[in-house]
């Protein structure tokens, strides 16, 4: 089990062998999610921007009035 100490400004360091096992580096980020009087910290993914930007350059075909009348009963 890890430590780490909370700071006046609401600072912890991330333990090294927490970050290593993690793969964290500078600039990740980390998800907070509170249940029950405990926290389960995650490292987030970081985002493919180019694959998301041709993602939605392919759907724009698909984003037409033509489409929006034919897709709205669904």
């Amino acid at each position: 089990m890890e430590v780490a100490t909370f700071t006046a400004k609401g600072q912890v360091t991330v333990p090294k062998a927490v970050r290593e096992a993690l793969g964290l580096r500078q600039g990740d980020q980390l998800s907070w999610e509170v249940e029950d009087g405990s926290v389960r910290v995650r490292a987030i993914a970081p985002l493919d921007l180019a694959y998301l930007r041709s993602l939605d350059a392919s759907l724009q075909e698909w984003s037409s009035p033509t489409d929006e009348e034919a897709f709205a009963g669904l």
